[in-house]
């Protein structure tokens, strides 16, 4: 409500009853907030009941929904509000100061009139009063004062105001106060599934209508949308092709939960756009470049404009892609109001922290697929919290896919033990044997003594070079150094990286032939196909990725090897890759020195690589099952949700800009400094991410300093206009016109491209 409309109001004084709910971003009454909320609950439940086919769900959370708020009349809150709004109305504060509005809004609750069981009672309660998570219980003696000698006066108020039903003033408190108690609140082990899954979708629903209604968001787009008829069509009209086996697959089991282990070329992304037939849909992948792509085939080339993102830099991506509307694309997908929406693990499945506001997540898990693409990428850790996603997913009704090149057998006999197996759910492998791609050479040797071999071949063929760590990358392109020699790794700044991105791609689909030096960052990330790979030894499943990017759909045409691994003097051991499972893929790929191996040969190596009965001694394994037993045996609320997020992500890196590129963009930062409009704001923050890098926390110690620019905030204190960005005192070489140069020039830097940031 804008200020104009907010003096009409208060100069009319039978219009001074009314409640105000909110301030920002504009004025809000009680009564239009909680009814934006009712109508979002009547889409929610027009779209999701054929899932959550229970009215008692769904009118318990319209009951929540009504009383969620109506805390917010008491004196000490409206005087608050009276005072920022300059209303002129004079509130007198209540003697008992501030008392979180959630923790009183239960008491208007008129229980004793409604046919509820104790459990739906206590769920009723607990969903409104913890709708906000504090860092205090409440105190139900105080409480019990305060609605004794102030809530009971605002009853008539509210119910004349709000139109609902409020409690006799003799209803008995220890009805609202027992269900408040700290040892009260409801878990699954004291509990018990039932109650446990009502109580996760009562509050987490509440959460979502909340959440969409205070940010003025729809609570769900493109309800009536059939994501797999949309992708039928693509395939049919644009790639011209009838779908494969796999997609068939798919495409016929949209009510199974699957499992699926695919070769690379056998159309995955469709398949699994195939599988999420008309329902709400999470696709996952562990990095934003995947993510990014996807985003804009489905949106470009199916032609879906309101396809949702969600990353660490998505809105980023959104809006250098030119959307128009991308800034409503982008508050749709961080309300999951996106009918499917491409994200990473960490913003959607880290509900098995249950940090305090989970109930969001996984309620939201009961209507929805998720797709988990490429789970070998993640570390044993971040593993174990999407097995036990997935055992949480099952658990309240939702469906999941498994979808990847290779899946190590400890997971799959993990998914087994927990009975997810017997339930509803279809493995199955999905492997080409009609032609080889393949046929490697184990070289008993370190692979900077390779670059003679590297150079010849490139004067005939595309040859890719893929090591584990920066350092090594940077010393075999140092000794490689040429015309038809490029460098890739993640030490670049995002402006640079992208341009070297788009080139190796552009390069990959060209005439031309030459070199290139990369590390695991093009494993998963970038769609390429090289003639010859060179590569240091790394874990079976990284290899295979790696064996990806080279004849990727194109059957061997020659007798050659055209896979050199490298086992000397390998970069990245212990700190990048298990010491123990190199040892493993070393072991069961010598048999097959200068064979060819077979797409069948590469999923046995896996399951054989990474079976209990090879890694029961090894700390691989043993950090796998410590983490499983962790989060199995984890109390409630321990975590906020910014500590989930950064325990999931699994490494702690931080964004700097080296120096040389911060000195380039003072224009921008004094612009910044500048700046008073929010929304400028953020599209400046938004161009100055592209100058920045991650690098691990730990690293470059006495070689930071913050970004040296200031704003006065509204209290007139100073404040970092980048708090999270520091500047890096080390060299950094790139040039833009001829996509040259080593990025960061710094020593011992290891290649991290599995994260979510």
């Amino acid at each position: 409500m804008k200020t104009s409309e907010i003096s009409h109001w208060f100069s009319n004084k039978e219009e001074i009853t009314l409640i105000i709910a909110k301030t920002r971003p504009e004025m809000e009454t009680l009564k239009q907030h909680t009814q934006n909320l009712l109508d979002r609950h009547g889409v929610l439940k027009s779209a999701y009941f054929e899932q959550i086919p229970d009215e008692r769900i769904w009118d318990l959370l319209y009951k929540a929904a009504q009383y969620h708020d109506l805390g917010k009349v008491n004196n000490d809150f409206q005087s608050k509000v009276h005072q920022a709004l300059n209303t002129g109305e004079v509130i007198e504060p209540s003697k008992y100061g501030h008392i979180p509005h959630n923790y009183l809004s239960p008491f208007f609750l008129p229980v004793a009139k409604w046919d509820l069981t104790k459990d739906e009672r206590r769920v009723l309660i607990q969903a409104i009063a913890y709708h906000h998570e504090r860092n205090t219980q409440p105190d139900v003696s105080l409480l019990s004062d305060v609605h004794k000698e102030e809530l009971i006066d605002h009853f008539k108020k509210i119910e004349e105001d709000m139109r609902v039903e409020v409690p006799d003033k003799d209803q008995k408190t220890f009805k609202i106060t027992n269900p408040l108690k700290s040892q009260d609140r409801i878990t699954e082990i004291k509990d018990g599934k039932d109650i446990y899954c009502l109580y996760i979708l009562i509050k987490g629903l509440l959460h979502r209508l909340d959440h969409a209604a205070s940010a003025h968001v729809p609570i769900e787009v493109d309800q009536k949308v059939d994501i797999a008829q949309l992708t039928k069509k693509y395939i049919e009209q644009k790639i011209k092709k009838p779908l494969r086996a796999l997609q068939e697959f798919t495409y016929q089991h949209q009510d199974k939960n699957l499992i699926i282990v695919a070769q690379t070329g056998m159309g995955k992304t469709e398949a699994s756009l195939l599988w999420a037939g008309k329902d709400k849909t999470f696709f996952t992948l562990p990095i934003r470049v995947s993510l990014n792509a996807l985003y804009n085939r489905v949106n470009n080339e199916m032609e879906y404009s309101t396809v949702g993102l969600l990353h660490g830099s998505s809105a980023s991506h959104l809006d250098q892609n030119g959307d128009e509307n991308w800034e409503v694309i982008n508050d749709q997908s961080k309300h999951f109001a996106s009918k499917l929406l491409f994200t990473t693990v960490d913003q959607i499945l880290k509900f098995p922290f249950k940090f305090k506001g989970y109930e969001k997540f996984f309620a939201t898990m009961a209507y929805s697929k998720v797709v988990i693409d490429e789970i070998q990428a993640y570390n044993p850790w971040i593993v174990a919290v999407l097995l036990k996603a997935i055992e949480m997913i099952h658990r309240i009704g939702g469906k999941f896919m498994i979808m990847t090149a290779t899946l190590p057998q400890i997971y799959l006999d993990e998914l087994k033990d927990r009975k997810i197996l017997d339930d509803g759910c279809e493995y199955r492998e999905f492997v080409d044997e009609s032609f080889i791609r393949h046929k490697i050479s184990i070289e008993d040797q370190k692979i900077v003594q390779a670059v003679d071999r590297i150079s010849t071949m490139a004067d005939n063929h595309k040859v890719l070079v893929i090591v584990n760590t920066v350092d090594r990358a940077i010393e075999i392109f140092k000794q490689l150094d040429g015309e038809n020699v490029h460098l890739l790794h993640s030490r670049f700044i995002q402006r640079d990286r992208a341009l070297l991105e788009t080139e190796i791609k552009r390069f990959a689909e060209s005439d031309e032939n030459g070199i290139w030096v990369t590390t695991q960052l093009v494993e998963a990330s970038i769609d390429i196909d090289f003639d010859v790979l060179f590569t240091e030894l790394s874990t079976i499943d990284s290899l295979l990725q790696r064996f990806g990017r080279c004849y990727r759909k194109r059957e061997l045409d020659h007798d050659d090897p055209n896979v050199f691994i490298y086992t000397k003097d390998v970069s990245g051991r212990k700190h990048v890759y298990d010491e123990d499972i190199l040892n493993l893929t070393e072991k069961y790929l010598c048999p097959f020195d200068y064979q060819s191996i077979s797409e069948v040969d590469k999923v046995n190596l896996v399951k054989r690589i990474y079976s209990r009965a090879e890694l029961v001694d090894t700390k691989f394994y043993e950090d796998f099952k410590n983490a499983v037993h962790k989060l199995d045996n984890l109390e409630d609320y321990q975590y906020t949700n910014d500590e989930a997020q950064k325990i999931l992500r699994g490494i702690q890196s931080s964004d700097v800009i080296p120096r040389a590129i911060y000195d380039q963009i003072i224009n921008l930062l004094e612009k910044l400094e500048k700046e008073k409009d929010s929304n400028e704001r953020t599209k400046i923050r938004m161009e100055i991410q592209g100058y920045t890098v991650s690098v691990p926390t730990y690293k470059y110690k006495g070689l930071r300093s913050p970004v040296d620019f200031y704003q006065a905030g509204k209290d007139g204190r100073k404040y970092n206009v980048l708090p999270y960005v520091e500047v890096l005192d080390i060299d950094y070489d790139f040039d833009c016109e001829s996509l040259s140069g080593m990025g960061l020039a710094a020593k011992d830097t290891f290649e991290v491209s599995m994260n979510f940031l």
